[in-house]
């Protein structure tokens, strides 16, 4: 294993991590179990079959001792000599709710000290059933490539195998002068790109009609809760109004969040928050295989909208709107502009990019992509997996979501002293899916 230097969105995940908001992503997978013993034996696969992955030994250590002299202030993801799976599987106590010991482990932060990710074992009570949670820091890992490291400890399963990828040419030291034009067509084009989605936040800012609900100083505390949707009742609303599965799922958090903040007390009239919908731009030749690569849309959720088929027009409008435009301009973009930023920028202004999170965007609604065939852990099959969104800081919610054997699983996280009612939200979920089919003619 060779050292890897993290690439600029990487950097920026590790540098705006702090106690009260770790920047690890999780996902909890509920398995059925065989035999009351079921968890207890899963541990010991996790952590047989962890000590043979190479990308769960690397730990993330500053650059300058490491003999990367022109990335100074930077990372690099470095093997651990000192590996000890046993330090990142727990096998932890019999729990009767899965959902309250996620919440707990998932304000915990990863230690920065080790390779930083968890898998933590929970027991059912029932002894029919046991959950993993996996952590891992949005650093080591995005959502795809947490699927392959989480992937690669399961049971193996059939996919296709993938090309070898060639080998890289290496890099030259100074550019080659015949392509200097191209190279400054390139540096004007990304300064144009950077202007535009700098003045696409600014607008973004601009009559912003949020919720107090979805701000919150931070208070280092987390909840999770979890809720499943038959994917064919997805599809049903889908074909009778147009759009797609995602534009369905969107409108869903707009009209469950309606529900909720109107419950609380706090009223809907009017709101409109910014949603901050993650674009995957990875790509699987990349130079760098394991880092980040997103980008994003913005759109104002249309809470305020007591129609449901209204919610969801608007909803799709504003998709095919971004869409459109692309995924490299915009107010959802920002985190292109990482790249353009020097490694001791990085170090030096991560806290301060944390911080920003909140004036950028209300809630962040993301999607996670699983392969469609039922993944097993020492043959116990997984029947309900919940993925987890980092929490920026200043912001109490954060939405991500899953489809995986015919059902949607949206994972919901909290600032547990912001949001105590997180169970009314996971319920106004369910509701709002109800209510469309209804508007729909089901």
């Amino acid at each position: 294993m060779t050292s890897d230097l993290l690439a600029p969105l990487d950097l920026a995940f590790w540098n705006m991590e702090s106690a009260e908001h770790p920047m690890h992503l999780g996902a909890l997978g509920v398995f059925a179990a065989h035999s009351p013993t079921a968890g207890a034996h899963a541990a010991d696969l996790l952590a047989g079959r962890a000590a043979a992955v190479p990308g769960l030994r690397m730990r993330i250590r500053d650059v300058w001792p490491l003999g990367f002299p022109y990335a100074f202030g930077g990372a690099a993801r470095v093997p651990d000599p000192d590996f000890d799976p046993l330090r990142h599987v727990l096998l932890h106590a019999p729990t009767a709710d899965f959902h309250t010991e996620a919440g707990r482990l998932m304000q915990r932060p990863l230690d920065r000290e080790r390779p930083p990710w968890e898998a933590h074992v929970l027991p059912g009570e029932d002894g029919v059933s046991f959950a993993v949670l996996f952590k891992f820091h949005h650093a080591l890992a995005d959502g795809l490539r947490a699927l392959t490291l989480a992937a690669a400890v399961l049971d193996p399963m059939d996919l296709p195998v993938r090309k070898p990828r060639p080998a890289e040419p290496a890099k030259p030291l100074l550019p080659d002068v015949r392509k200097l034009p191209g190279l400054v067509r390139s540096a004007v084009s990304d300064l144009g790109r950077a202007l535009d989605i700098g003045a696409s936040v600014a607008l973004s800012c601009v009559g912003v009609s949020s919720s107090a609900a979805l701000v919150s100083e931070p208070s280092g505390t987390r909840r999770t809760a979890g809720v499943v949707v038959d994917l064919d009742d997805v599809h049903h609303v889908r074909k009778a109004r147009g759009g797609t599965v995602n534009d369905v799922l969107i409108a869903v958090v707009a009209g469950a969040l309606r529900r909720w903040l109107d419950e609380r007390g706090d009223g809907s009239a009017g709101v409109a928050p910014r949603a901050l919908i993650p674009v995957s731009k990875r790509r699987p030749r990349t130079a760098h295989p394991q880092g980040n690569r997103l980008s994003g849309y913005l759109m104002r959720l249309p809470v305020g909208d007591p129609d449901p088929l209204g919610r969801l027009d608007t909803v799709r409008t504003a998709m095919d709107r971004n869409k459109d435009a692309g995924s490299n301009r915009g107010a959802g973009a920002v985190a292109l502009l990482a790249d353009h930023v020097p490694a001791l920028g990085h170090r030096l202004g991560g806290p301060l990019a944390g911080q920003g999170a909140r004036l950028w965007f209300d809630i962040l609604v993301t999607s996670v992509p699983l392969p469609g065939i039922g993944l097993k852990l020492g043959g116990n099959l997984v029947t309900e997996v919940y993925p987890f969104a980092p929490l920026a800081r200043g912001q109490s919610l954060a939405v991500a979501i899953s489809t995986y054997r015919g059902q949607v699983h949206y994972g919901l996280v909290a600032d547990a002293e912001a949001v105590p009612d997180l169970d009314v939200l996971a319920r106004a979920l369910s509701e709002e899916v109800k209510e469309l089919l209804a508007a729909c003619g089901s």
